[in-house]
């Protein structure tokens, strides 16, 4: 498993800033283990080749089937941005966005980690 060593962007005064999405994703079953690996590449990917990509965490709930949870942290909104033009990110979001049958994305201010 590929960890990131850097989670955190330290402010002047010591304190901890980032951008942090939250996205919620229901799957089509038929689909589910080609959604999984396309899932995690494109996680491995943002990770690997994104400076502004600081943590890229894949979820699932056993009690809750075909359900994805993504827990992402760029150093700031642009980082994000800059994300979701990424060719890695866009070839990801083609392939998979008939088989989600519902998402949910909730951004955050980081504020402690």
């Amino acid at each position: 498993m590929s960890t990131s060593t850097t989670t955190t962007v330290p402010t002047t005064d010591g304190a901890v800033s980032g951008f942090v999405v939250a996205v919620q994703f229901g799957i089509d079953p038929v689909h589910w283990d080609a959604f999984m690996r396309e899932m995690v590449a494109n996680a491995r990917s943002s990770r690997e080749r994104e400076p502004g990509c600081l943590v890229f965490d894949v979820c699932t709930d056993p009690a809750q089937p075909f359900q994805v949870f993504l827990y992402e942290i760029y150093r700031d909104a642009a980082a994000f941005e800059q994300h979701k033009r990424e060719a890695h990110f866009v070839a990801f979001d083609r392939t998979v966005s008939a088989w989600i049958l519902q998402r949910a994305i909730r951004t955050y201010t980081l504020v402690d980690r």
